[in-house]
Order: C-alpha cells, then structure tokens, then sequence
C-alpha cells in the first residue's frame, strides 16, 4: 500500500496550494490513501468546515489535527459528524473529549488505522503518548496498518515514539515544526519514520506567518502579534510511504517538496 500525507496546511495559502498541487502529486504516486494535517487551516490556528471541505474535495481521505485543533470554535459542529473524516490528537485528557483520535478505513479490502498523537515536551500537557499508545494499539486490530501523525514539538520525542512503537506501527510521520527534516527512514526494516513532514503554505513567510512581527519580537524581546501570510508564494511539503500488505512493515518513505524554488516532482 501506498500512502501519502501531507504537511500542515497553514491558512488561505496553503488551502490555495492544496487545492493547485495535490490532484497533480496524487496522479504521479497513485497513493491508496492520502492524509492531510489541516490543524493550522484556519487562518493559522485551527480549521472550520469549509476548509475540511477544500481538502478533501482536493483528494485527502482523511484530515488529521494537532494541538490547534480547538482554536475555532465551529470545529464542535461538524468534528464528531462520523460522515467526516477528521481527527484530533487521541491523547487529549478526558473520556468526553469530542471527535476521534484514530480513524479505522477499508482501503482496497485492507484495514488502516490512521493514528492522531500529541506530544508533551514543551507542549500542552496531555495523556502521555507512549502509555496511550500502547493501550489503544492493545485494543486495534493486529492486521491492520497502523500509521501515526504524532504532532509534536521536539525531534527527540518523535524519534523517541518512533524508535517504541517499531514493528507495531507501520509509520510514524511527525508534524507541528513545520519546517521538513532530512531524517526518512525505514528503522529495523519494520517502521517508517520522517522527524517533521513539513507544511504547507507561504514560501516567503517564517513558519507561514508573515516575517517582520516575528523578527521584530527577536529583535526586541517583546511580544508581538503574530499574522498569517496569506499574500506568500506557495509550498507544499509531503512523504510517501510504502507499506507491505502482508506483514503491515514499511517497505520505504521518501519526503518531497514543491516551492517556487524546487518543481523538481512536477518535471
């Protein structure tokens, strides 16, 4: 099986840059399953239905979330709609927490478990992920693939995660960071493992936001109010995984990009 996923979708730009670019990446990889992490999709911080809408009608199967995942509001009107398929990181403390952490698909006759997990260093403190993990991976079924967005803010407890869950998860793709690491790799011959997928949206900003607030707020230690760039050229960051059928094993993961710098994958 092939799956794609691809990187945080950040505001007008990166809708704009889904909507241009993945119908063309899906025809060159053929994936039997796209992703999209659309937690900043909103104006930067959280995602409403109409922008579910746009990615999905662009091609993603499922849209993952991440720690902005309640920054609008609207998300409470359609993230528990089962015709949707939405999540938010699984490890969110509470037995009434709406939406859903995983999402269990039938791909071509094959089950698929797609996996939403936050991180906690330097981040909220949720459930730990490693101990909910281990739980919801006891209750899922043992035939089906199992790939993890773990949306998290350091590279060592991705690849900490990564390096415990081998061999029970066919990939673990991580998000949030929003810049793409140079870390893809198959560990043991068993799971998949890219640090930071990256995202999607403004080439010309930092991080998708617009530049001058951020550098002023390193310029003059104080806060500053940080604005979208809904005006930027577009980026769109991604991976593919190729899974084995049969023994749920990663066979290989490659990241791309295409910015305004790099049409290297469309030439």
């Amino acid at each position: 099986m092939k799956i794609l996923f691809v990187g945080d979708v950040v505001g007008s730009v990166g809708i704009k840059a889904i909507e241009t670019y993945l119908p063309e990446i899906k025809k060159r990889v053929k994936p039997q399953l796209t992703i999209v992490n659309g937690e900043n999709a909103a104006g930067g911080k959280g995602i409403k239905e109409p922008d579910y809408q746009k990615i999905t009608r662009a091609g993603a199967d499922i849209v993952s979330g991440g720690n902005h995942s309640w920054d609008k509001r609207e998300v409470l009107d359609f993230i528990d709609d089962p015709k949707k398929n939405i999540l938010r990181p699984y490890n969110f403390s509470g037995d009434h927490v709406p939406g859903r952490g995983y999402i269990e698909i039938n791909v071509n006759g094959k089950k698929v478990d797609v996996i939403n997990m936050q991180g906690t260093a330097l981040m909220q403190p949720l459930d730990n992920p490693f101990i909910a993990a281990d739980k919801l991976i006891d209750k899922l079924d043992k035939d089906a693939i199992k790939f993890v967005d773990f949306h998290a803010e350091t590279t060592s407890e991705k690849i900490a995660f990564a390096n415990y869950m081998v061999g029970r998860v066919s990939a673990v793709v991580g998000t949030h960071t929003h810049v793409q690491t140079n870390d893809a790799q198959v560990i043991n011959k068993q799971t998949a493992l890219l640090t930071d997928v990256g995202m999607t949206g403004s080439y010309d900003g930092i991080l998708g936001d617009k530049k001058e607030p951020i550098i002023n707020r390193f310029l003059t230690q104080r806060p500053n109010k940080f604005d979208v760039d809904e005006d930027g050229r577009m980026q769109i960051n991604f991976c593919v995984v190729e899974i084995n059928d049969k023994t749920n094993y990663a066979r290989s993961i490659k990241n791309y990009v295409i910015t305004p710098n790099n049409q290297n994958f469309l030439n």
